[in-house]
Formats: structure tokens, sequence, C-alpha cells
């Protein structure tokens, strides 16, 4: 493996034989694309889920230079969640592979590429365009600001903390999470 990977669990024991599993599984991804560096999976498992398929969480985050890739799944059990994960990622990993390819080459505009790749129902199409003032605030303020619009999925706004842009969104556990963007080095 030409990557680092990292394993880290929340409310559950990694085993030697999941450890195995995912070094196994994740070995894998290295032959589809080499221009991974860093590995990072994520266990979980979730004891008050309304269902016992939802219990076991598995979460899978491949970085590389220039790019980033999550897969989450959810399962009755890890090994599953695991699976169902990397089945996830390999897709994300070929697809990303393709638009890699396609847009080097034959250099076309973001409207063109997504006019030829919605007939393959691959990327939607982007319809709309907004542009509007970021208005300087703290986190605690965006996140007021985002159930008074109504906004349920994200919030972006200008950080006064940080100076720059972040996005506070909803996660699918009803806790929010925050999103602030490093400069390339």
């Amino acid at each position: 493996m030409a990557f680092e990977l990292e394993i880290t669990s929340r409310n559950i024991e990694v085993s030697d034989r999941v450890r195995e599993y995912i070094n196994k599984k994740v070995s894998k991804l290295d032959r589809h694309f080499e221009d991974i560096d860093e590995i990072k999976v994520d266990l979980v498992y979730v004891k008050s889920a309304r269902s016992n398929m939802d219990r076991h969480i598995a979460q899978i985050t491949t970085r590389g230079k220039g790019f980033m890739l999550r897969a989450e799944e959810r399962a009755e059990e890890t090994f599953a969640a695991l699976d169902l994960a990397m089945e996830k990622m390999e897709r994300q990993i070929e697809r990303y592979k393709g638009k890699r390819n396609r847009s080097r080459g034959e250099r076309k505009s973001l409207s063109q590429i997504s006019i030829e790749s919605n007939s393959d129902q691959e990327i939607p199409t982007i319809l709309r365009r907004k542009k509007f003032d970021l208005t300087p605030m703290d986190e605690e303020e965006a996140l007021e600001q985002m159930k008074l619009l109504a906004h349920e999925a994200f919030f972006i706004f200008y950080n006064i903390d940080t100076k720059s842009i972040n996005v506070i969104y909803r996660r699918t556990d009803g806790s929010y999470g925050s999103i602030e963007p490093l400069l390339p080095k």
C-alpha cells in the first residue's frame, strides 16, 4: 500500500479480524487508482438507531492530491456495512477517474460536460445559479439564520472569527456540521 490507512471507531471495538478485513479490502482501492495518499475508515455502532439495519455504520474517506471522496453505508453488521461502503467507494473512484480523463483531454466547459454527461445520467445538470451577499457572522448566528430561513440542508456564510467562507449543514443524525475550506498549499 502506498497510502496511509487510519481506522477509527466509536461505540465499537475493532478486533484484529476486522482490521485485517479492512486492510484486505482497502488495498484493492490502490489497484483502481494510484493517486490515493490517505484512506480513513470510521466504524460506528448506533444502539439507538430505529432499525437494526442501520446500527453499524462504515464511512470511508479517500484523499489524494486535489480530490477527496467519501462513502458511508449502514447495515446490520460491520462487515456488511464495510462491503457496501467499499462498493460505493469503487464506483466513486471510477466516476472520478472518468471525469478527470474526460476533462483533461477535451477541455470542454462545465455546461458542455454536464449536457453530455446528462445523457449518461451520471452528473445532474446545473439548472440554476444564485449570487448573494455574505454577511459576516459567527457560527451561532449562522445556525440561527439557517433555521429562520428554513434552509434545512445547509447555510453558507462568511465566518467573522476565521475570516473565511464556511458552510453549516445538517447531518443525517440531526446534529450539525461545519465545513471550513483550506486553501491549497
